[in-house]
């Protein structure tokens, strides 16, 4: 069967309604050059979808290139995978000549692929902006080896392991895609469509070795080297390239003759890369993992690091600064202090942890900012007195607002509080007289004393059940808020809410 060019299924989902059959509600995200959002492989081009009604994103994989079996392969997998509960796998729905393309081609109709569209980033990109974060790396590792365990001990095979083949969540959980060449049991005695990719398949694998074992190798190599990256990022620098880990096609063929294991050799006073180098030499021997137990996966969980919000004067004299002036902790982990200067639109540096206290306070010309979904804390004063900043989307990573977080930031309009954040200080909102709407999530069980002080122009505030703590004068000079709204606050948390 001859397959549309990416210009032609460009051009079909550009108008979706009409060229959709069963899938007609869904219509294409746009990029922002008003164009359907799309990436393209080897042998396919994926759309990102959207159903309106609910709200949901769809990915719509468009084949370029034929595949035997194709179809009767994705219905097996498809009816393997319906009753897998589990994050670690996405619903696939085949469905033929379900879309319409004005091609060159005999036939009119094609076939698409329907998966759920999983929010992130592949795990080589992933890898390659926090390959230096060595609890990020360790944390990467010990959510791999949780899910080699898993897969290790389903029916079922992905059949191409590889970090382009996994997506890192915003929340770092890991799911796979691509499920072109997996291995369902219903396939069994069948030849395998694909050996993987060799940089990550064992060099003896041929088309004939399809069954629930043919992820082995590569899980073995790959959190071997999940594991050695931590210990020593620079094997990284040396041994690593950008479509690959630590491992070639080449140092597979004579382990002995590797410069990379040589390298690895020298991390062996760690206990786990002991156990996870044994796997990976029987996986290398045996071509599977079939003698040894799942469980040898299993990594300690890294302890969580605590970052401090406070900034000395000694954090400030050993700061490095980025172009725009901004200070920044050597590992960039903190962001210490912007200068007051600082205009327009910024974004703070992907990989950050906290903002320090009072870190951009008195920015009264910054209208924007960026934050990454890797900070966990907003210090004290972090933005107070940025009187120009309109609005702010805090990322689902933050679980702390801390006091006087955006007080007098008057410009602000409105502000996303994530289903993350524990707690909102004192006077974290204070003044901020612009803001009509906020919504606390569940999550929130206290809110300090203070905290919406003054908003006098706030006429909507939902407060769930979580919070068991509202501080004094929270809510004083909220004049807007309808009453009834006022009356169940005081019924639940007294009238010191809206006192002075």
């Amino acid at each position: 069967m001859q397959y549309p060019l990416i210009s032609e299924y460009l051009a079909a989902i550009r108008e979706a309604h009409d060229n959709l059959d069963k899938l007609s509600h869904l219509v294409p995200v746009l990029d922002k050059y008003g164009e359907p959002y799309r990436s393209s492989g080897a042998f396919a081009v994926v759309f990102k979808m959207k159903d309106e009604q609910t709200g949901k994103c769809y990915a719509l994989k468009c084949f370029t290139e034929e595949q035997e079996g194709r179809a009767e392969a994705y219905h097996k997998i498809a009816e393997e995978l319906e009753f897998v509960d589990s994050s670690y796998i996405t619903s696939v729905k085949y469905l033929e000549k379900e879309l319409f393309v004005d091609s060159n081609c005999e036939d009119e109709e094609f076939p698409v692929l329907l998966m759920d569209w999983i929010e992130g980033e592949t795990m080589e990109t992933y890898i390659a902006a926090n390959y230096t974060d060595t609890h990020a790396m360790s944390m990467l590792c010990y959510r791999f080896c949780k899910m080699a365990a898993w897969l290790r001990s389903q029916s079922f095979a992905h059949g191409d392991i590889k970090p382009d083949n996994i997506m890192v969540r915003p929340d770092g959980t890991l799911t796979l895609v691509d499920y072109d060449g997996m291995f369902v049991p219903a396939m069994k005695g069948q030849k395998s469509p694909t050996i993987g990719t060799k940089d990550f398949s064992h060099p003896l694998r041929t088309i004939d070795d399809f069954d629930e074992t043919i992820d082995d190798f590569a899980l073995a190599s790959i959190a071997l080297s999940l594991k050695a990256i931590p210990l020593n990022p620079s094997l990284l620098q040396t041994y690593g390239a950008s479509d690959r880990l630590l491992f070639s096609a080449s140092d597979y063929l004579d382990l002995s003759k590797s410069k990379t294991f040589t390298a690895l050799q020298g991390l062996l006073a760690d206990e786990e890369a002991r156990t996870l180098m044994s796997m990976f030499l029987l996986a290398s021997v045996k071509k599977d993992l079939s003698m040894c137990s799942f469980r040898l996966f299993g990594v300690q969980k890294p302890k969580e690091e605590v970052w401090s919000t406070k900034v000395t004067k000694e954090d400030i004299e050993n700061a490095i600064e980025d172009e725009f002036g901004v200070k920044y902790s050597k590992d960039w982990k903190r962001l210490l202090k912007a200068p007051s200067g600082l205009k327009g639109e910024y974004s703070i540096r992907k990989g950050l942890k906290v903002i320090g206290n009072n870190a951009l306070g008195c920015c009264e010309s910054l209208t924007s900012i960026n934050i990454p979904n890797s900070v966990t804390n907003i210090g004290d004063c972090a933005f107070m007195y940025c009187k120009s900043l309109t609005n702010i989307n805090i990322p689902n990573s933050v679980t702390n607002i801390g006091d006087s977080a955006f007080w007098d930031c008057r410009s602000l309009t409105s502000i996303n509080i994530p289903n993350s954040v524990i707690n909102i200080g004192d006077k974290a909102f204070k003044l901020c007289k612009s803001l009509t709407n906020i919504n606390i999530p569940n999550s929130v069980t206290n809110i300090g004393y203070g905290a919406f002080f003054a908003c006098d122009s706030l006429t909507n505030i939902n407060i769930p059940d979580s919070v068991t703590n509202i501080g004094k004068s929270a809510f004083w000079r909220c004049d807007n808020l309808p009453s009834k709204t006022k009356s169940d606050i005081i019924n639940r948390f007294g009238e010191k809410v809206f006192e002075s």
